[in-house]
């Protein structure tokens, strides 16, 4: 006890000290320090020299005009500094897409543990499957037809490259405006549309289709067979999710209710608040009322029993989980 108390006092005081020394060098006058002066010879040289071994840990002097890459190492062109700040932006751009798409996909460990807390034991094993198949499953119906009918009229992806194949959007034409419906390009990821921009636009969207898939799956837990959900893992991977999606993130009609008719800004959706939460809540509504409630959780005189789920902890950690994502 006595020891502790005698480094803690030795601590304060090394601190005390060293902040009054770090004061006192704060008021004394400096001379100005020119800054150096460096010309294109320079630039050749250093970038000649290959790797330095002297230490660099703020990272000031790593990198540089080497690191371009040019016909003639060292002295890179207008024309090629230019594509290089053009693909360190969409490939900055890349990244963050993949970063928060597999944030969104770490979602899917928190809603099975939650669903999967929350219910009885013996059906922990079949709430568990739910959760992991809902992926495969409806990831294939929205690789071969959803994606296509979402994001098929998107139009140019400005911000990973420009590619504007996914360019053809069906509508129907009222009073001269032409409202979208669903899009026609992109199907199974093929022929024009197979490009890296593409493929990463559909890894995002893939992980928020499958978020609205899995809400349902906790509201009808232990109530459901394997063989309807693999039907409602398809029909919402592959059409329900993707053509509601097209009106309001796709370029559709919802989110043309601005331009066409003047409503403000037409349909906006961040982040999901309709096309995902909105979406999986109804389908989850519709699919519990539909099912009926668990049997055994209400008496014939109408009065409910109490049927507790057999892992809190486990539910309480993919609350967490869901939080954080």
């Amino acid at each position: 006890m006595v020891m502790g108390r005698c480094i803690s006092r030795c601590l304060a005081l090394l601190f005390f000290l060293s902040a009054a020394s770090g004061a006192l060098r704060a008021q004394e006058p400096r001379a100005a320090v020119p800054p150096p002066t460096m010309d294109a010879s320079d630039l050749v040289v250093k970038s000649t020299l290959g790797a330095s071994a002297e230490p660099d840990p703020s990272g000031t002097h790593t990198g540089g005009i080497s690191d371009i890459a040019a016909a003639k190492a060292g002295s890179p062109t207008l024309g090629e500094v230019a594509a290089e700040v053009g693909h360190t932006k969409v490939a900055i751009n890349m990244m963050w897409i993949l970063l928060t798409g597999f944030l969104v996909f770490f979602m899917q460990a928190g809603f099975a543990m939650v669903e999967t807390g929350f219910t009885r034991a013996k059906n922990a094993a079949h709430t568990m499957s739910m959760n992991l198949l809902i992926y495969p499953t409806a990831t294939l119906a929205f690789w071969a037809c959803g994606f296509a009918l979402m994001f098929g009229g998107l139009g140019p992806l400005g911000t990973i490259g420009g590619f504007a194949g996914l360019s053809h959007e069906h509508g129907i034409t009222v009073f001269g405006k032409t409202f979208g419906l669903f899009g026609s390009t992109g199907f199974f990821l093929s022929g024009a549309t197979y490009h890296v921009a593409v493929f990463a636009l559909f890894m995002f969207q893939t992980v928020f289709m499958d978020a609205t898939a899995t809400i349902p799956t906790g509201a009808m837990a232990e109530r459901w067979k394997f063989k309807s959900f693999f039907i409602y893992g398809w029909f919402v991977g592959g059409f329900l999710y993707p053509i509601y999606g097209n009106w309001v993130w796709g370029g559709g009609w919802l989110s043309q209710l601005g331009s066409l008719l003047h409503l403000g800004h037409g349909h906006v959706d961040f982040a999901g608040s309709s096309v995902v939460h909105l979406a999986g809540g109804v389908m989850a509504f519709v699919g519990a009322w539909y099912i009926g409630p668990r049997i055994g959780k209400y008496n014939k005189d109408g009065s409910a029993n109490v049927i507790p789920g057999h892992n809190i902890p486990m539910a309480v950690i993919g609350t967490l989980i869901l939080r954080v994502c």
